[in-house]
Order: structure tokens, then sequence, then C-alpha cells
């Protein structure tokens, strides 16, 4: 009981010594960094509506920074805006314009170094290089932010939420456009991604690299240079996620590159240049995901072994699906194909002859990619109807046996 005494009445010290500090251009503190220098562990610094021109603000202390609305920090296009290296901080309710650029350092609107226990919500960045930069730091919450820049190309732009060497992250309700990479992640992981809306970014709507054990889901990823690219990673969840409209010479919904042990389902790809690439890929479940309007559906090449795909739907694609080799280790079973034109006497709901998705053509493009002008020819239909009767290019045990007779998805 003593003990629990002393316990509340060092709380209860600890909460009437926490201040809050305004900063208001009449106030005693008009600058943020003054306010800064000023608080102490867990104070709060409230700054009252208007532009506070400031760059480079040190926050070394575990204090909660917020404004009311209409406040701004405007970098002035120099360095980055907050650089942080405390533990145990907030930042809400901000606007932070215009960051500086630079093709040497890493600048920022909210920099985070070796942090832990942190939350940064409800901030609105425009105008910057990088937005939210967070290294080597653990156990934090990106939430409800939305970032903006005008990138030109890859050389002179920076990504929207870059994180670097962590762990135990979540980034939610975000929405990122104009930025080289919507969302970075780099050597990450236990982290999680969900509920965002990464569009119109140069390079990728999210970018994943060397980061393992994360689950990204009921995200969308839209009108990016690609959507998604996840490289040298491993037991990975991706699920509910879209991913629209994803065009270009070398555009993907989802690219996939020495992956393993990994879970894809419920996913939707519609109109990409390709659906998902798939390349050095092992033991990847695809289930339940929806292909439609794509060039391809799913291009695979080489060294990608002992992936199941069931009960996806290929609707409407212009080939759904390229290999380029004639081994196959890979189980196709149960989809539904729109270009399936077999029968069913049982009325079992699964097609009484095997389906083939690889057509000759499709192996001739990957050969020759000028040879896609001649994709509605009868030219293509014949030579792809010779590769179905006697199959010589593609591989001849690549067939789903059991096709389905109705898709999946009754939503789409």
């Amino acid at each position: 009981m003593k003990k629990i005494c002393i316990l509340l009445l060092l709380f209860s010290y600890s909460v009437i010594q926490a201040k809050q500090i305004e900063v208001c251009n009449s106030c005693e503190n008009s600058s943020i960094q003054k306010a800064i220098d000023a608080a102490e562990n867990g104070d709060e610094i409230f700054i009252r509506k208007g532009v506070y021109k400031e760059n480079d603000i040190e926050v070394n202390k575990e204090i909660t920074l917020f404004g009311e609305e209409g406040t701004i920090i405007d970098g002035n296009n120099n360095g980055s805006v907050l650089h942080i290296t405390a533990n145990n901080f907030i930042i809400k309710n901000l606007k932070i314009i215009n960051v500086g650029v630079s093709y040497t350092k890493d600048h920022a609107a909210i920099k985070v170094v070796r942090c832990k226990n942190f939350v940064i919500e409800n901030v609105i960045l425009d105008q910057i290089f990088f937005g939210i930069l967070i290294e080597k730091s653990h156990h934090g919450k990106i939430l409800k932010n939305k970032l903006s820049s005008t990138a030109k190309d890859e050389a002179n732009s920076g990504n929207g939420i870059h994180i670097w060497h962590c762990s135990n992250m979540e980034v939610e309700g975000n929405e990122v456009f104009g930025m080289r990479d919507g969302i970075y992640f780099e050597f990450v992981t236990e982290s999680k991604v969900h509920n965002n809306l990464s569009h119109n970014n140069i390079r990728y709507g999210l970018h994943f690299m060397f980061s393992n054990n994360d689950t990204y889901y009921n995200n969308v990823f839209k009108n990016n240079g690609a959507g998604v690219a996840v490289m040298f990673s491993k037991f990975i969840i991706m699920y509910q996620n879209k991913f629209l409209h994803n065009w270009g010479s070398a555009s993907y919904g989802l690219l996939l590159k020495e992956i393993y042990d990994t879970q894809i389902y419920n996913n939707l790809f519609q109109e990409n240049t390709i659906g998902i690439k798939g390349e050095g890929c092992t033991r990847i479940n695809y289930k339940n995901n929806t292909f439609l309007r794509n060039g391809w559906a799913i291009k695979i090449a080489g060294a990608c072994y002992t992936n199941i795909f069931e009960k996806n739907d290929f609707m409407h694609n212009s080939l759904d699906l390229a290999y380029n080799t004639k081994v196959n280790d890979n189980k196709f079973e149960n989809n539904y194909w729109s270009e399936y034109t077999g029968y069913d006497l049982d009325n079992d709901g699964i097609g009484d002859v095997p389906y083939r998705p690889v057509k000759l053509f499709s192996y001739v493009v990957n050969k020759t990619p000028e040879a896609l002008v001649m994709l509605r020819s009868l030219f293509v239909d014949i030579i792809n109807f010779s590769e179905k009767v006697s199959p010589v290019f593609t591989p001849d045990d690549l067939m789903d046996k059991k096709p389905l007779m109705k898709k999946n998805n009754d939503s789409i």
C-alpha cells in the first residue's frame, strides 16, 4: 500500500509539473525553437495560427508539439524543418511547407533520428523534398497525414514517408502524391502499412526493400509510375489492396523480386500494364485476387518456384500469363479465366477440360516486344490454337486442371 501511494504521489507531481507553452507573434515565445528551448520533458507547445518562417528546428525533448487551424511552418526552402532526436514525442495539427532541396543531404519536413514511442498525426506537408524521414527508430505511428509536392523527375525529388532501419512502425490513413516514392521501407521489420492512398508519384506508390515480417492492407496505389515494388524480403502479407491504372512502358501494379514465404490475397489489380511481375519468387501463395483489364495479368521471369495460384479471377486481360521458361514448378488450380471456352457437363462448377493460360503469342512477345502490335490479328489466333493443340514453346505441364466456370469475387 505504501508503494502504491508513493507511485501516485510521483505521478501527481509529474502531471503538476507539466505545462503548456504558447507560441505566437505577441507571446513571450515568438518562435518555435525558443519555446522548445524553454520546455521540459512532458510539456506541451501550442502554436497559435500564423506563418512561422523557421527551419532546422531542433526537438530534443519529450514534448507534444501542436497547432491550431491555420498554423504554418515555412521552411523557406532552406534545409529541414523539424529535426527530432527525443523519445515519446507527439507532432500533430500542423502544416509545414517549403523544404529545401539538396543533392547531398536528405532535407525533410520532419526528420526523426534514433527515437522511440512517438506519433506524427494530422500534419499537412506541402512543397517538400522528403516528407517524413525516419531513421533507426522504433514503435512509431504515422497517422492521417497529407504529403504532397510537385516532383518532376527522380533526381531532384524525395520520398513522402521514408523509413529506414526501423521496427514496429505503423503507417495508417495517409495520402501521398507528387513525390518520387509515396512510401519507402528499407530494413523495416514487424511493421504495418494500411488504409493509405498513394497516387501520382513518379516512381512507386510503395517501395519495399530488405524488410521482413511486415503487413500491408487496405491501401490504394493509383496512377503511379509503378504501383508497388517489394524486393529482397520475406514473410510479407499483402491483402485487400487496390493497384489501379499504373500504366507505362515498364509499369506494373506489383513487382516482386527475390521474395520468399509471402501471402498475397484479396487484392484488385485493375488496368495496369502488368498486374504482377515476379522475378526470383519462391513459396508465394496468391489467392482470391482479381486481375481485371490489365495488359498482362501476371508476368513471371526465371527462378520462381513452388508458388500457388488458387481461386483468382482473370478477367478480360490482354494476356493472362507470360512465362519465359519451359520449366514449371508452380501450381494453378481453381482459378476463373474469362478466356476459358471449356464446358462443365456434370455442373459441379469446374471445367471438364484443363485450361492453358500461357499463349504462344505471349511467348513471342517476351522474345520480341514489337510483335505486340499484332495482338488482335487473325495470325495470333492461329498460332495460339496450334500451340494449344501441340505445346512446343510453352510449358506443357502449366495448366489449370480445375478451372472455375464462375468468378470468385462477385463484387467486381
